[in-house]
């Protein structure tokens, strides 16, 4: 049927229309419902409803089933919807995230009916408003900052999420960007705390962390899920929240897991200053990016060096210097290696060469490189 506004949708049969698609004009996250009742006859059998919601008009039009995905297909946002008794207000107990919303009538008896009160009760532990652009700030930079701010506000539930559609769970990557985005946005450094004592506390026995971890029934881990990049960014977010919120009483709670981390960015550096990249990937996840075959030689090298660097400075602010005092020349060996491990061709730096492998082109490990480390003029890479 035509597009038409809301009052019309409520005013007119739905037993007759049989489906109509809802655009909510802004995504959220949050929990759908909506009214149904009779108007005329006498409701003699229950109604059956269809939902998809979708973040995109395609999401709607294309159909869930065959499903061919590898993810378990339950994270699609499809619900089938039994009414028993009109007039009835249902809510559907799982959270969506989503902007649009397809009803689709599955069965019905004789009577006729309507729907109402399609509404969405938004959830997020985000309680303030960011301070806005100037109003020079270029109409695209506004609305990328707008977009990321909506992003960050449905990531930002009980914990920072991996995303408000799925995963919806704690990860440690994600912790440590999204608390570096809230310090500059929402300010509400409470998650971030709560989210690095939730990580600490799920911790293995024998002090490593892992990458991710439930709530319910009650925080736990995705056991032994041990990605040796994330486990680095603890100390990091550590140091972002102290610097944030001068918070030294968690900040020296939390110190012993940051230096139960260390351990490993230390037990992988060999005498010449390189890491063993065989033996780390041999014990740890080394994730970076999910993608298959990359080599992530130099990615590791350099979280490393940024972990260590960035560590050490959280020592300092807590005065424990002298705990990490090995530190130092662990990274002064880490920073005169990269030219061992990298060649970079051409001005461009369109190609990578590692020392042992053919031509490829290891982006995580050069992004890691270029934004986290500052290399001295060595001649080891060329710009």
């Amino acid at each position: 049927m035509p597009a038409g506004n809301i009052t019309e949708l409520y005013a007119n049969s739905f037993k007759e229309r049989g489906e109509v698609i809802i655009d909510f004009g802004e995504h959220l996250t949050g929990y759908f419902s909506f009214h149904t009742y009779v108007t005329q006859y006498t409701a003699d059998a229950p109604l059956r409803f269809k939902l998809t919601f979708g973040e995109v008009p395609s999401e709607l039009a294309t159909p869930f089933n065959p499903y061919p995905g590898g993810l378990s297909r339950a994270w699609l946002q499809g619900e089938i919807v039994t009414v028993m008794q009109l007039p009835a207000t249902i809510t559907i107990p799982r959270r969506v995230s989503f902007r649009y919303v397809k009803i689709e009538v599955l069965a019905s008896s004789s009577y006729d009916f309507n729907i109402s009160s399609l509404t969405c009760k938004a959830v997020t532990s985000a309680a303030t408003t960011p301070e806005p652009l100037l109003a020079t700030t270029p109409q695209l930079f506004q609305e990328i900052d707008r977009i990321s701010l909506n992003t960050l506000k449905e990531c930002m539930q009980t914990v920072y999420e991996d995303g408000p559609k799925r995963d919806q769970r704690l990860w440690m990557g994600d912790l440590y960007l999204e608390a570096l985005a809230n310090n500059f946005s929402f300010k509400q450094h409470d998650l971030a705390k709560r989210c690095l004592y939730l990580l600490a506390g799920c911790a293995e026995e024998d002090g490593l962390l892992n990458g991710t971890l439930f709530e319910t029934p009650e925080p736990h881990p995705q056991a032994r899920q041990l990605l040796i990049d994330y486990s680095y960014l603890f100390g990091v977010a550590l140091k972002d929240y102290l610097l944030a919120t001068g918070d030294k009483d968690t900040a020296h709670d939390l110190w012993p897991v940051v230096l139960r981390q260390l351990e490993t960015t230390v037990a992988y550096q060999q005498e010449n200053g390189l890491l063993d990249y065989t033996k780390a990937a041999s014990e740890w996840w080394v994730f970076f990016d999910w993608k298959d075959g990359l080599h992530k030689e130099v990615a590791l090298h350099e979280i490393t060096l940024f972990t260590m660097q960035e560590c050490y400075e959280l020592a300092k602010l807590l005065g424990k210097e002298k705990e990490v005092s090995h530190l130092s020349g662990r990274i002064k060996a880490l920073k005169m290696q990269p030219g061992s491990i990298i060649t970079i061709k051409a001005p461009a730096c369109s190609k990578i060469f590692l020392t042992t492998r053919s031509p490829m082109h290891p982006r995580s490990g050069w992004y890691w490189e270029v934004c986290l480390t500052k290399l001295k003029p060595s001649g080891h890479s060329k710009q």
